[in-house]
């Protein structure tokens, strides 16, 4: 019988704490290849700090990040390096340069990290903003000259510029109305499909939770409380789920003030 593959990701007893504030707690939590898990929870309960951790802008205290079975967060530098070149993100603000236009903000990477020429790295910015449906008009525009939900898909162009594995979603809809972050949704789950990649989303958007992830995981305290396929969060039978989902104030989740 054959062995079955390592998660494409993976946090094995991870904890991370900001002076006396412990924010992941011994975080044990896996992704498989191809699959799109999305992280709910609180405010303040370490959903950032997880994904950060995974991309390696955060260094853990204790525990291990690994990529397809192999350690990842104490490996040499040239060895992160090459990792990091692996993986793409959404930031929550979208995190565009101002005075760059959008397609070397998209190309960013490819250009001071990878080493491609710029009429290249162009040509490949502007197939990856055909790709969140932006025409090759908007390229030598600025972000100051976009929408919110245009600077949103150009953020997600640049996430998928480099074809990752894996590719991770921080707060991918906020400050959207609806129909924008609808739209969002549906351009992220294209993405993933077409790509074939692994993804990561935290949210506190649950229609944006039940649309973009095959499963669900709950973290509350640094920890993972409950964890099932999208399809189940309405049955999941977890208080912390459950109050979470509905909106009260009652329940295990004390509210944040």
């Amino acid at each position: 019988m054959s062995t079955p593959p390592p998660p494409k990701l993976e946090w094995r007893g991870v904890r991370k704490s900001f002076e006396d504030a412990h924010v992941l707690r011994g975080l044990d939590l896996s992704v498989a290849a191809g699959r799109s898990l999305v992280i709910i929870g609180a405010s303040g309960q370490g959903k950032s700090v997880t994904i950060k951790t995974a991309a390696g802008l955060i260094l853990p205290d204790a525990g291990e990040i690994l990529y397809d079975g192999e350690i990842v967060d104490t490996a040499d530098s040239r060895t992160r390096a090459a990792l990091s070149g692996r993986l793409g993100m959404l930031f929550q603000s979208g995190a565009l340069f101002d005075s760059l236009s959008i397609w070397e903000n998209v190309a960013f990477r490819l250009i001071n990290a990878d080493g491609v020429a710029r009429k290249t790295a162009k040509a490949r910015a502007i197939e990856a903003l055909a790709r969140v449906r932006l025409g090759r008009q908007y390229a030598d525009l600025y972000p100051s000259e976009l929408s919110g939900g245009m600077q949103k898909r150009v953020g997600l162009a640049r996430a998928v510029v480099s074809n990752p594995e894996i590719i991770f979603f921080d707060e991918p809809t906020t400050g959207l109305d609806p129909i924008t972050a609808a739209a969002i949704n549906d351009l992220i789950v294209q993405q993933v499909r077409d790509l074939g990649c692994t993804a990561v989303s935290i949210t506190h958007d649950l229609a944006s939770a039940r649309t973009i992830g095959d499963e669900i995981a709950m973290l509350h305290d640094g920890r993972i409380v409950w964890r099932g396929q999208a399809a189940d969060l309405d049955r999941s039978g977890d208080p912390y789920v459950d109050q979470f989902i509905n909106g009260r104030s009652d329940g295990p989740i004390a509210a944040a003030f």
